[in-house]
């Protein structure tokens, strides 16, 4: 694909914190994904996190509803739990719910899914990089839709969207207007325009943190790393937008 974009790239931030949500918004993110526990992967944020983010940022706020982490095979008591965070978040005034379930063979769950669509409705659904153990193919997009997820969040099925660049434009093209594939992992400021170009990808996603803007460093110093990090996320953003005018 390798084309200029005219139309602005959205740009999703994960964030587990109110002041790097804060931070993310400063720099110019147009939208939070909120989670707990980002180096597993990430987890259901507490209520009092989603309350406080919801507090903090004006900006949309997904939340991730993911009751622990490992495979994305779900146990009734789990899907539950599922639920009701999903009811939490609606509550807190959250404007999107990011889920993924999958079968024992590693198959998007279409069913259970569904139960999740549901129980989000008329919240908006993300599909999660579960997706990526599915092997990525067009049935696998398909399963996506029917679920009645509106997004897609996934690498390709690689570690990295810059290493899974043609299996996200071609999923891009599957997903056409009913599905908006959003390339995510290991996205910088080096590579998000290299990512959008790629793949024609309308949005984009990524926490933006590097060794030294971990969250669990955080001490005295914590504004000093929320302020970096909002230089971050502004230099990705300027890149998506003077891209944007080309």
């Amino acid at each position: 694909m390798d084309t200029n974009f005219a139309e602005r790239v959205l740009l999703e931030i994960c964030v587990t914190s109110v002041e790097f949500a804060i931070a993310a918004e400063c720099g110019g993110a147009d939208r939070i994904e909120l989670c707990s526990e980002l180096e597993c992967g990430g987890v259901t944020a507490d209520g009092r996190l989603m309350e406080a983010a919801r507090a903090g940022v004006r900006i949309p706020i997904h939340v991730l509803i993911r009751p622990r982490a490992g495979r994305f095979v779900y146990s009734g008591r789990e899907l539950w739990t599922m639920r009701r965070s999903i009811e939490k978040a609606k509550e807190l005034k959250m404007d999107g719910i990011v889920v993924g379930v999958l079968d024992a063979e590693s198959r998007v769950d279409v069913a259970r899914t569904r139960e999740l669509v549901e129980a989000a409705r008329p919240l908006p659904v993300t599909f999660h990089r579960a997706f990526d153990l599915t092997g990525c193919g067009p049935h696998s997009v398909e399963a996506v839709m029917e679920a009645g997820a509106s997004r897609l969040l996934t690498s390709g099925g690689r570690r990295t969207a810059r290493e899974g660049l043609s299996t996200l434009a071609r999923l891009v093209k599957d997903g056409g207007e009913r599905l908006r594939v959003m390339p995510g992992g290991g996205i910088t400021p080096g590579n998000v325009v290299r990512v959008v170009r790629a793949t024609g990808a309308r949005e984009v996603h990524g926490s933006l943190l590097t060794r030294g803007l971990r969250e669990a460093e955080w001490g005295a110093g914590r504004r000093a790393l929320a302020d970096r990090y909002c230089r971050r996320v502004r230099k990705v953003a300027a890149r998506l937008r003077a891209e944007a005018t080309v």
